[in-house]
């Protein structure tokens, strides 16, 4: 499998605010971070690529088919922010639910990872803890053989040490390279550890779409006062922010501009800090 997932030009519109010829890949085998502020089109994307908005133009191709079949659902688990089960229910009950569901339930791996990660199967979802509920979300879809997980801010608003444990589990589902991530998150901390690509979109339009080590590797923080910042060439620059007592200027080659700027203050960019300087930088 060349691609778990392919998004090619997918364009929404609404009344204020427009998603804009978004095109990216999930390859097989990977973990996919997308990125962007509030409001920046990610929940609009995951909604388009699962169907559950109707694009207007650009094509979604999702386990190498064009067409979102029955089949083709089977093999895709989501999960987004919240519960989707009704509160009296329990995880057991659940279980048969869902096995009425999906052809592919697989029972024993669903209580297999209940019992790993110590959720109760006879307790009301009621009783749960954001946290639990989160992680009975993400058993269920990892419970019919799914080959890509969608997870929209799935991570939200849970503790660290919980967090932690959801992480491994993703790491855990591509770790044989069948299976494939698109992770929708604005905890870049997360996509730090575990994604293998970061695509980064803003106000709608698509920033990049990069492999991760190079943004961690690569890229970096040019940190000068004015003369210096007068001095810098126009090409070497993405995008720079004017502080209180310097200037902050994001580069793809750290160690390149580190020769070329002997003098400069260059530091490694995080994740965080490239989308902020992208969303409240300006270009030169």
């Amino acid at each position: 499998m060349k691609n778990a997932l392919t998004v090619s030009g997918l364009t929404k519109t609404y009344p204020d605010f427009l998603l804009d010829h978004i095109s990216f890949q999930v390859p097989g085998g990977s973990i996919v971070g997308l990125i962007g502020e509030n409001g920046a089109g990610k929940s609009t994307t995951v909604n388009a690529v699962l169907g559950l908005i109707q694009k207007e133009t650009g094509s979604v191709s999702i386990l190498e088919k064009d067409v979102l079949d029955n089949d083709t659902k089977e093999q895709i688990g989501a999960v987004f922010d919240g519960s989707n089960f009704p509160e009296i229910l329990c995880p057991k009950k659940i279980s048969r639910i869902l096995k009425n569901i999906y052809h592919s339930w697989d029972e024993q791996t669903y209580f297999g990872l209940l019992k790993q990660l110590s959720l109760p199967p006879d307790k009301q979802l009621r009783q749960f803890s954001k946290g639990m509920k989160m992680k009975l979300a993400i058993c269920a879809a990892l419970s019919h053989h799914s080959r890509l997980l969608i997870l929209d801010e799935a991570t939200s608003g849970l503790d660290p040490v919980i967090r932690d444990d959801i992480l491994d589990m993703l790491l855990d589902f591509v770790q044989d390279e069948e299976h494939s991530i698109l992770m929708s998150s604005h905890i870049t901390t997360d996509l730090e550890k575990i994604a293998d690509y970061i695509v980064f979109i803003h106000e709608g339009k698509l920033v990049f779409s990069k492999p991760k080590d190079e943004l961690t590797e690569q890229y970096g923080i040019l940190k000068c006062g004015a003369a210096q910042f007068d001095a810098l060439e126009k090409s070497d620059i993405i995008v720079y922010r004017k502080m209180d007592y310097e200037w902050q200027v994001l580069i793809s080659d750290r160690h390149g501009m580190q020769k070329k700027y002997p003098d400069a203050v260059i530091v490694p960019a995080s994740i965080d800090e490239i989308m902020l300087l992208y969303v409240k930088g300006e270009k030169r």
